[in-house]
């Protein structure tokens, strides 16, 4: 499914492809079960709430929280990440609203919990990434 993006300030074409793609990597690294790439999304000191409420202060402790949960209660999930809005905040820092959709392992939609996900990416020296983040699982709108 394509959406359209919100963009809200003067975001460049470039920086919201970098954004963009820091959201796609999460992704492809969730649905790989990596949590060394999913680590390589977020800053050196990122603060991260998980879906579960879990606070997670660092790369590492999102790495070392990520690996023992990718192998258990999420190794038979995987979910589409499709950005909605951007927001600049300042210069090279972008709040950025994401929804997530659950999937089976060939990315068809499946019924189940949904995200809706803040991150506030940042451009470093070594690329844009993560600074800090929230999920919130929502459940899906019954049908009607």
């Amino acid at each position: 499914m394509t959406r359209d993006i919100l963009v809200v300030g003067a975001i460049s074409a470039e920086a919201q492809a970098a954004v963009t793609g820091v959201v796609k990597g999460l992704e492809a690294a969730f649905n790989a079960k990596d949590p060394v790439a999913l680590g390589e999304q977020f800053t050196e000191h990122a603060s991260w709430t998980n879906a579960r409420g879990t606070r997670l202060d660092g790369r590492e402790a999102i790495v070392e929280f990520s690996a023992p949960a990718m192998k258990s209660f999420l190794q038979d999930s995987f979910a589409r990440y499709d950005v909605l809005k951007m927001l600049e905040i300042a210069p090279g820092v972008i709040a950025v609203n994401v929804a997530q959709t659950p999937t089976d392992g060939a990315g068809i939609p499946v019924h189940g919990p949904q995200g809706a996900t803040l991150y506030v990416i940042v451009e470093q020296v070594d690329g844009w990434h993560i600074a800090a983040g929230q999920n919130m699982a929502v459940e899906p709108p019954s049908a009607a």
